[in-house]
C-alpha cells in the first residue's frame, strides 16, 4: 500500500473561536477580504456580529457578498468574481456550510482565470488562487477542510466538482455551538452526506484495515449524535462530535489507502440536485446510497459483508440494508427518489445525464444498465 497524506488546513475548534478570526488574518496579512455568504442565517444565528466585530477589531476591511444558495451555482460564482476583481481584495472569507465555502473556493481560483467552469472541465489548470479562509455553519461537506468544490452550471443542468492543493482553506473555524439553532432536516442532511463520503472510500480496498477501523468509528459516531440530537438540538457534546467528523469524514483520513474511492453515487446524486435544485445534497445521497449497495452486493456478494458486521452488528448484508434504510426514515428523511420529489417521467433525464461522462464509478463500474437499474431499485 502506498499513499501521499498532506493536510495543510489549520482548524480552530469550540465555542467562541470565531473571536480569533481578525488576529489570525492580520497575522497573514490580510487586508480587504470577500465575505461570502448565503441567504442570510447567519444574521439571525449571532455569527455575522462576531466575524464582523472581529475583523473590525483587527483592523480588516471587508466588502460582501450575499445570496449563495445551497447546490451552488456557476453564475453567482462568476458574478462575485466580478466584485472581486472590482473590489481587488486578497482573500476570500466563506462564512456558512458547504455550498458558501465551495463557492469561495470557486471564486478564489476564479479571480485568475479566463472562466472557473474551465476548471471543472479540465479545459484550465488552477495554477493561482485567493488564499481561502471559512467560518462553519453546517458540519455536512468536509469542504471547510478539503481541496475540493463542486459548482452547478444551470444552462447545461451540469453540476460537477473542481480541486487544487491551492484550494485548502489557510484555516477554518468550527464553533459547534452556532449550529444548535439548525432545523433537525439540515442537521440529518449534513449527518448523511458525512455518511456518505466515508462510504465512498469504505468499500474500496479491505486491506486498508487501519483506515477502515476508523471509518467504522465514524460512522457508528454519525449516527449515535444525530440520534442524541434529535432528541435534543442543544446536545453540545453530540453536536461537537457530529461536526468533528464531518469533518474527518472528508479531509483525506477517511480515504488514505482506497485509492481515490468510487464515488459513483455522489455522480448520480448530482445529477438529482441538478435537475431538481431544491433537493438537498445528503438527502438524495441517503436515498441512493442504500439502493447502490443492494445493488452492488447482488453483483459482488460478500464485499458488504465487513460493513454490516461492523457498523449494523448483522450477519447479513440484507439485514444491514434494512436497518440502514430504517435509521434514515426514523430521522425523517426521504427514502426513495418519490419522496425527492422526483417522477418518473424524470428517469429517462437523469439516466441521459449521469451517463454523459461514461462509465461511473472507481471500482464498482457502473454501465448505463446498471445507472437504468439502480434508478429503478431508488425509486
Amino acid at each position: 500500500m502506498e499513499f501521499v497524506f498532506h493536510n495543510p488546513t489549520r482548524v480552530f475548534f469550540g465555542s467562541g473561536k470565531i473571536g480569533v478570526l481578525g488576529t489570525e488574518l492580520q497575522k497573514r496579512g490580510a487586508k480587504k477580504v470577500l465575505l461570502i455568504a448565503g441567504g442570510g442565517s447567519i444574521r439571525n444565528n449571532g455569527v455575522y456580529d462576531q466575524v464582523v466585530e472581529s475583523l473590525k477589531e483587527a483592523g480588516i476591511n471587508w466588502i460582501e457578498a450575499w445570496g449563495v444558495q445551497a447546490n451552488p451555482t456557476l453564475e453567482k460564482v462568476r458574478e462575485i468574481i466580478a466584485l472581486a476583481h472590482r473590489e481587488q481584495v486578497d482573500s476570500v472569507l466563506a462564512v456558512g456550510g458547504g455550498s458558501v465555502i465551495d463557492s469561495g473556493k470557486a471564486v478564489a481560483a476564479g479571480f485568475y482565470m479566463e472562466d472557473i467552469w474551465k476548471a471543472v472541465t479540465d479545459e484550465e489548470r488552477i495554477k493561482a488562487a485567493l488564499p481561502v479562509y471559512t467560518v462553519l455553519t453546517l458540519s455536512a461537506t468536509g469542504s471547510e477542510m478539503n481541496s475540493f468544490a463542486v459548482i452547478t452550471n444551470s444552462e447545461t443542468t451540469h453540476k460537477a466538482g473542481l480541486g487544487s492543493p491551492l484550494l485548502y482553506p489557510v484555516f477554518t473555524i468550527i464553533d459547534p455551538s452556532v449550529q444548535a439553532s439548525l432545523p433537525f432536516r439540515q442537521t440529518v442532511s449534513g449527518a448523511l452526506d458525512a455518511t456518505a463520503h466515508i462510504l465512498e472510500y469504505y468499500f474500496t480496498e479491505e486491506n486498508a484495515i487501519a483506515t477502515n477501523a476508523i471509518n467504522t468509528a465514524l460512522l457508528k459516531t454519525i449516527m449515535e449524535m444525530t440520534d442524541r440530537l434529535q432528541e435534543n438540538a442543544a446536545d453540545m457534546v453530540a453536536r461537537s462530535n457530529l461536526a468533528w467528523c464531518a469533518t474527518l469524514a472528508l479531509n483525506g483520513i477517511s480515504g488514505v489507502g482506497h485509492q481515490g474511492g468510487d464515488w459513483a453515487c455522489h455522480t448520480i446524486e448530482h445529477a438529482f440536485s441538478a435537475l431538481k435544485p431544491q433537493i438537498a445534497h445528503g438527502e438524495g445521497l441517503g436515498v441512493i446510497f442504500p439502493a447502490w449497495i443492494e445493488y452492488m452486493n447482488q453483483k459482488m456478494p460478500g464485499r458488504f459483508l465487513g460493513w454490516a458486521k461492523d457498523v449494523w452488528d448483522e450477519d447479513n448484508v440484507c439485514r444491514a440494508l434494512h436497518k440502514f434504510r430504517e435509521k434514515i426514515s426514523a430521522w425523517g428523511a426521504p427514502t426513495s427518489l418519490r419522496d425527492l420529489g422526483l417522477q418518473a417521467e424524470d428517469l429517462p433525464v437523469l439516466l441521459e445525464m449521469i451517463t454523459a461522462s461514461g462509465t461511473l464509478g472507481g471500482f464498482s463500474k457502473l454501465e448505463s444498465a446498471d445507472i437504468e437499474a439502480l434508478l429503478m431499485l431508488a425509486y
